[in-house]
């Protein structure tokens, strides 16, 4: 699956991928998904692709080659590849930071640490959406999964979805019986949701215009909410005894509904040649920053807003002054993917499903499908909340 252009996505044939580091691994892989993030890319941030560069960040599959340093990964494990490639070993991966881990930090752009199927900023590695997937830092990164007859999709959000989404609730710090607001519920958002019920969380709410998003949530104890049809900070502060959530999460990031000026500043500045949107980005971009304000303005005082929704603008007006005066905290970042999976993996093989894995993906496509799953995803169609590819049907 290759980036060609904004908006513009093929599947075409590319080399395969062989070890070329003792570190290294490739896999075949099984099954591949399409991340909120991966729209980003197909949407606004193309002066950081080139044309022919592989997508996609959340893979599993079975081991078909290895390295000489590669630990015991062996040949035939059944793996899930996370999103963030790190050692395990540096200063930062010591102390939980995988996401700027020092061996693979892409220096030269003044980012963290390297990512599958993302940008030049962050290493221009080729993804996973293929049908092999070369894995630098293969004595750790990958998580070794029972071969067991589950589906993939039991094991395939560990890559990403299922890390991201606890590292939201850490953040977020919602007190035991508390109460939490996640704003979108695409996929990051759902998860969201149902970590912060199984972790203790009182009240769970979900905002998000789309209906089925609001059912699917619904289904695992979220009450949801439509901005759309009801105000949404009244019904929040009905819901919280009138003070505000605990905490807010937003899952949305930069592509917000109702920022119609930063839209057209996106759309604007994606029509432009790379050699001057890159920097016009870099140093003067913008997000849509719709979600990001609704969250500081239905926290509680006090309170804690997480974001693991992406942002990449240089130059967001942020209101201090109600920050400042609401006591507001802020996490934020990347995923540390292999801090939570030892946390996650047992939750994800109980047959019990306490977080509803399997009840996530809602389109599974042959990789040749894949430009049409794009275009279902970003427009939220056909129910569209997860969509997991694979490259062998």
């Amino acid at each position: 699956m290759t980036w060609q252009g904004r908006q513009d996505v093929s599947v075409e044939d590319v080399p395969e991928p062989h070890v070329q580091e003792a570190t290294d691994a490739v896999i075949r892989v099984t099954s591949t998904a399409i991340c909120g993030s991966d729209l980003h890319l197909y949407g606004v941030l193309g002066m950081f692709l080139d044309a022919g560069d592989v997508l996609g960040h959340e893979a599993m599959g079975v081991v078909e080659e290895v390295g000489s340093a590669v630990g015991d990964l062996a040949v035939g494990d059944r793996v899930v590849v996370p999103f963030t490639i790190a050692c395990g070993r540096c200063w930062m991966c010591s102390r939980g930071l995988q996401s700027q881990c020092e061996t693979t930090q892409v220096r030269s752009q003044g980012k963290g640490a390297a990512l599958f199927g993302y940008t030049r900023l962050y290493g221009q590695v080729p993804g996973g959406q293929a049908q092999y997937l070369r894995v630098p830092q293969a004595q750790y990164g990958p998580v070794v999964v029972p071969d067991d007859g589950s589906p993939d999709e039991r094991y395939l959000y560990l890559s990403d979805v299922l890390p991201t989404a606890w590292q939201a609730v850490e953040y977020a710090d919602v007190p035991t019986d508390g109460s939490v607001v996640v704003l979108g519920l695409g996929p990051v958002g759902q998860m969201a949701a149902r970590v912060a019920r199984h972790r203790g969380a009182g009240t769970v709410i979900a905002v998000d215009p789309v209906a089925e998003r609001r059912f699917m949530a619904q289904r695992h104890r979220v009450i949801g909410l439509d901005p759309d049809e009801e105000d949404v900070r009244e019904a929040v502060l009905d819901l919280t005894d009138g003070r505000g959530p605990d905490a807010v999460i937003d899952a949305v990031g930069m592509e917000a509904h109702g920022s119609p000026i930063a839209e057209t500043t996106q759309r604007l500045v994606g029509m432009l040649p790379d050699a001057a949107a890159a920097p016009l980005t870099e140093r003067g971009g913008t997000d849509r920053l719709a979600a990001l304000r609704t969250a500081f303005a239905l926290v509680r005082r006090g309170g804690t807003v997480s974001i693991s929704g992406v942002y990449g603008g240089a130059l967001d007006p942020l209101p201090m002054m109600q920050l400042f005066d609401k006591q507001v905290t802020l996490r934020m970042g990347q995923a540390n993917v292999r801090r939570w999976t030892d946390a996650l993996l047992p939750l994800v093989q109980d047959p019990a499903d306490p977080l509803g894995v399997l009840d996530l993906r809602t389109h599974r496509l042959p990789l040749e499908d894949a430009p049409h799953a794009y275009r279902t995803f970003q427009r939220k169609e056909d129910g569209c909340v997860k969509v997991v590819l694979d490259p062998w049907a």
